[in-house]
């Protein structure tokens, strides 16, 4: 009863934005009707004939598909090296990795903010990915590194032993056997690429590097909030990630449970 009370109350803002986006705009701000009493797509068809949301959309995707793929090709290495190969201090400089991610970005947004505005990357996407895959790679490492030292430590010498160079043995061997832990980091470093709003809100300026939870903040309105469309937004933006993490949980929790139990 009470993970069914637990349930019901995470998962009432979305069923609130659900109704919320289709209800016609007269309807919007009485209760009741709670439910809409003639349900209407009009919210939905506006964003889409909307080419502004689109492009907003667009730099969403591109700026979380970019920013995983380089936390996976950094993170993938730097935890290889960590777990399998001789690195002096190697527990030392996983916890000095970790450590980044105990700073709270309200603290570190107003000198990357400089930084970005002294290299002319100010509105641009290329700024967001930088600063995600920086923000990120903790994670990455940490989740790969336990995946990598859960893979025997023969395998790896075997493979030397045939005349693979580390990296060689890295990319035909062992990343192989750490997909699940590759996977599952893409799973979350994306999840946190797309979602991410300070930074986004910090160095984008126009729709030509924003991305989609700045633009629902930002949504126009010239005499009230359009609640509709921006309900509808947040739906749009969100079923994608519920189904990602409905299709791969299993996975989501192997990964932020690699490591804790040693056998």
């Amino acid at each position: 009863m009470a993970i069914l009370l637990l349930a019901l109350f995470c998962t009432a803002p979305l069923v609130w934005q659900l109704i919320t986006s289709l209800k016609p705009d007269p309807e919007l701000t009485r209760i009741p009707p709670l439910l809409p009493v003639q349900p209407t797509f009009s919210h939905y068809s506006a964003l889409f004939h909307d080419p502004t949301f689109l492009r907003i959309i667009m730099n969403s995707a591109i700026v979380a598909a970019s920013t995983t793929i380089l936390a996976l090709a950094a993170g993938s290495l730097c935890a290889f090296a960590l777990a399998k190969l001789r690195v002096v201090c190697s527990k030392l400089f996983l916890g000095l990795v970790l450590s980044v991610s105990m700073f709270p970005p309200i603290a570190t947004v107003s000198p990357l903010y400089l930084i970005i505005r002294y290299l002319g990357m100010r509105d641009t996407i290329l700024a967001l990915v930088i600063t995600y895959t920086t923000f990120s790679l903790p994670l990455a490492i940490w989740i790969l590194t336990s995946f990598f030292r859960e893979i025997p430590e023969e395998i790896y010498h075997a493979a030397r032993l045939d005349g693979c160079t580390p990296f060689r043995a890295f990319i035909r061997i062992m990343l192989p056997l750490a997909a699940p832990g590759v996977f599952t980091t893409s799973i979350l470093v994306f999840i946190f690429s797309w979602n991410e709003f300070l930074f986004a809100l910090t160095f984008t300026a126009t729709p030509a590097s924003r991305t989609i939870p700045v633009a629902i903040a930002l949504f126009p309105g010239l005499h009230e909030l359009p609640w509709g469309d921006m309900a509808a937004a947040s739906i749009l933006v969100t079923v994608p990630l519920l189904i990602l993490v409905f299709m791969f949980q299993k996975r989501i929790v192997a990964g932020l449970t690699a490591g804790a139990i040693k056998g």
